[in-house]
């Protein structure tokens, strides 16, 4: 797959296409300041091949989670202006809008809260302190590194998102994976399991590499 340097699972990603008219895709960003090559690029190239194959792409501008990861020195009101800014640059770079929405957390969380908040406490009773600091990484932090408390509620949302969303696939960097397969490992523990009978595909894309270190 093009788009995807590894898919867990091919066999699950082929019966949902099967199944599926138009299965959703889902990705998630922190506005976080200037929006990179690989990551305006890379991703519009990304977004135009699954649409064109029949997806819907749904994006997460995690506003609230920039928040708790302390970007733009935690002030809301910057962190959904450099949002806007993101959503212009894919526009500019050929990203296709048709079959693409943008849905702010701090919007969205808003109009169902009860779903939303019982989905992320279900999440955090089914997993290990250990297994959720494990995560942290796709925060940009280190396991081992300290770290507020708040943010150890970052990986139980972002999986709780997937599900809120009604994600058929998880379409995100290889740095993004580890919470994927929670939400992947989540399915099977879930208190309301027959609403979540299928676990999500996680299709990872490559990640394209600065010129400097790292």
């Amino acid at each position: 797959m093009s788009c995807g340097e590894e898919v867990t699972t091919e066999a699950d990603l082929r019966a949902l296409f099967k199944a599926k008219d138009m299965p959703v895709c889902y990705d998630g960003f922190e506005p976080s300041g200037r929006m990179h090559i690989a990551q305006g690029v890379l991703k519009s190239i990304i977004v135009n091949k699954l649409t064109d194959a029949g997806c819907r792409f749904r994006f997460w501008v995690a506003d609230w989670f920039a928040l708790l990861n302390n970007k733009m020195g935690g002030d809301l009101a910057k962190i959904q202006t450099v949002g806007r800014y993101f959503v212009e640059v894919w526009r500019a770079v050929g990203m296709n809008m048709d079959n693409v929405e943008f849905l702010w957390a701090s919007e969205e969380i808003n109009k169902q809260p009860d779903q939303y908040w019982m989905r992320v406490m279900d999440i955090a009773r089914h997993s290990t302190l250990k297994r959720v600091q494990r995560c942290c990484t796709i925060m940009g932090r280190a396991e081992s590194e300290s770290m507020p408390a708040a943010q150890i509620l970052y990986p139980c949302m972002q999986c709780a998102d997937i599900f809120y969303l009604g994600a058929d696939i998880c379409q995100l960097g290889m740095d993004q994976r580890k919470v994927n397969m929670l939400a992947r490992e989540y399915v099977p523990s879930a208190t309301d399991k027959k609403r979540l009978r299928f676990p999500p595909v996680v299709v990872s894309h490559h990640m394209l590499m600065g010129l400097k270190e790292g």
